[in-house]
């Protein structure tokens, strides 16, 4: 009896924990778009900025204040060597995303996200000739498929939009591919990756972003006619940002891997659909079966990996693979790969 009651408290635990990750994702997606969209807050460098500082400053009150999650020692070498090169690439990934918002929709950007596994594969096999097994390359086939089909049927499509979201693709898998070299030795959960990295990519983008938004922020400041209610929205997408942070690592500890793929893609679609109904895109019905493809071929590569994982004894913790012919799993954590 106390043993089914259990198992339904890790299912109900689960769910919550899905449920609120879901949440806050869709959440700080809408509100970017609506921020660029509604607020006429066209400026991508100036919000992700504001994203990393609200990040860490929530870090900071999680791990030194509220002490909810212990903190992971870095020597002060290692900060510079190998966390400020994730920073920067951390960076880049967050600002690609923000620009490929503000000029295209929410459902096609989302789509293009989904191309992640497709770019670190081939990143690995080019660059450290990694050889994967078949059935990883099977898996890409629809994913590429979808995103080829959801590219063409797009209404909205924009080359600059589309280029930054896949660029910020490339971006993300760069920054999986270098964690397994710069950050090895080092066990970070989500927190401890926003603690070190957020201060850094504030430093980074503060000079650009006022040297290449400053004045069109300040004239947004003196003409918009709702200056703090827009405002309370621009801040408050930073706090959800941040607890987004918070709820990937909730979520980690509460689902398995499989359930963690299976709802990362559900997420997806649950995001395309609310944007939908409050920007009311036009999603014709090619672009919504591409769109349903890649999402069908993300769960069919997860599937792929875990069923390998079950049958290899590990990946190397370092990209540098022998040049022999070995078959190995893609370094892409899903389950990382989500902050904001």
């Amino acid at each position: 009896m106390e043993e089914t009651r259990l198992c339904q408290w890790s299912v109900i635990r689960s769910l919550l924990a899905i449920l609120q990750w879901w949440g806050f994702n869709v959440t700080v997606i809408v509100m970017n778009k609506w921020i660029f969209q509604k607020l006429d807050f066209k400026f991508p460098l100036t919000v992700s900025c504001i994203h990393f500082i609200c990040s860490a400053i929530g870090a900071y009150t999680v791990i030194k204040i509220l002490k909810l999650k212990p903190l992971i020692t870095v020597e002060p070498e290692d900060r510079w060597r190998r966390i400020f090169p994730m920073s920067f690439v951390f960076c880049i990934n967050i600002v690609l995303g923000n620009v490929s918002l503000r000029y295209i929709p929410v459902s096609f950007m989302q789509t293009i996200k989904s191309f992640t596994p497709a770019t670190t594969v081939v990143l690995q096999w080019l660059v450290w000739r990694k050889y994967f097994d078949w059935r990883i390359w099977c898996s890409l086939i629809p994913i590429v498929g979808g995103i080829l089909l959801t590219s063409v049927t797009e209404l909205s499509f924009n080359m600059l939009g589309f280029c930054a979201a896949l660029f910020g693709c490339l971006a993300t898998s760069t920054k999986t591919i270098l964690a397994e070299s710069l950050l090895h030795g080092y066990k970070f959960d989500s927190i401890n990756t926003v603690y070190y990295m957020a201060p850094f990519a504030t430093m980074i983008l503060a000079v650009p972003a006022v040297v290449l938004e400053g004045n069109g922020v300040i004239e947004w400041l003196h003409t918009h006619q709702t200056l703090v209610p827009s405002l309370i929205i621009i801040f408050s997408s930073g706090v959800l940002a941040f607890c987004l942070n918070f709820s990937i690592f909730y979520v980690i500890h509460s689902t398995t891997a499989v359930t963690f793929n299976v709802a990362g893609n559900l997420k997806v679609a649950v995001a395309v659909l609310v944007s939908w109904m409050i920007f009311k895109n036009p999603i014709p019905a090619l672009n919504a079966v591409g769109c349903g493809i890649t999402l069908v071929g993300c769960t069919f590569y997860g599937y792929v990996r875990h069923l390998l994982s079950q049958q290899l004894p590990g990946t190397p913790r370092t990209p540098r693979t022998p040049r022999g012919r070995m078959e190995l799993l893609p370094l892409v954590n899903d389950k990382l790969d989500d902050k904001v």
